[in-house]
């Protein structure tokens, strides 16, 4: 895929809950593997991002030690969830991080749960978000939910995640990015089906390895 970058470049911020209580609804799946699973896809995730030709750098918001210490050795930057209020909250600080070491930082939120994240695609999304100043996202590959927010240097991220964040995020007056040619970055991973259609895609190098090595029950 070619693509060309605007010369903005951004700061990632990367929400994961403590991997005991990660992507429950795979539970069924996944079984026992859950946690390692939910880890592979925060590494594959947060590798593609470090990898993405307009990421300049990616803050990793977690309580997890293990995930932390594993997400550091990449190359994130890790910090403690200390509002401990959810997924909007953890979002929020975050960027107040990035923002209390370069103010003017434009700054997207990347859910965790994409590991077959090409980092070209993400690049396009970015480069999307930064042609128009302001709030941007992406719709999931179920129009329902939101993959990433966008906002660029002194704006808010005002981020509205959960649910049917899409509509809540365009009420909000972010503009909704609409590119072709990004479905790794909209394949987040809830369910089984979910985790067929990014296995599909292609997965990164932990997920597969992890899947490889403990398979999962059939997805979907």
């Amino acid at each position: 895929m070619s693509v060309a970058v605007n010369s903005s470049k951004w700061s990632l911020v990367v929400p994961l809950k403590p991997l005991a209580a990660a992507k429950s609804r795979l539970a069924t799946a996944a079984g026992p593997v859950r946690p390692g699973l939910a880890l592979a896809f925060a590494q594959d995730t947060v590798a593609a991002g470090l990898a993405c030709p307009a990421v300049l750098d990616v803050t990793v918001v977690t309580d997890d030690p293990l995930a932390g210490t594993a997400l550091s050795a990449l190359g994130a930057r890790v910090v403690a969830d200390f509002p401990a209020a959810g997924l909007n909250a953890a979002l929020a600080y975050g960027t107040d991080q990035v923002r209390r070491l370069r103010p003017e930082a434009a700054v997207a939120a990347l859910n965790a749960d994409l590991p077959a994240l090409r980092p070209l695609e993400l690049a396009a999304v970015l480069d999307a978000a930064a042609g128009r100043p302001g709030r941007a996202f992406l719709a999931d590959a179920a129009g329902i939910g939101t993959t990433l927010l966008a906002a660029t240097a002194g704006t808010p991220l005002d981020p509205a995640f959960g649910g049917a964040s899409r509509a809540r995020h365009r009420a909000s007056g972010a503009h909704e990015i609409a590119l072709p040619g990004v479905d790794s970055v909209r394949q987040d991973v809830d369910t089984g089906e979910d985790l067929r259609a990014a296995l599909v895609l292609g997965v990164g190098p932990r997920t597969r390895e992890l899947l490889r090595a403990q398979p999962v029950a059939a997805p979907g």
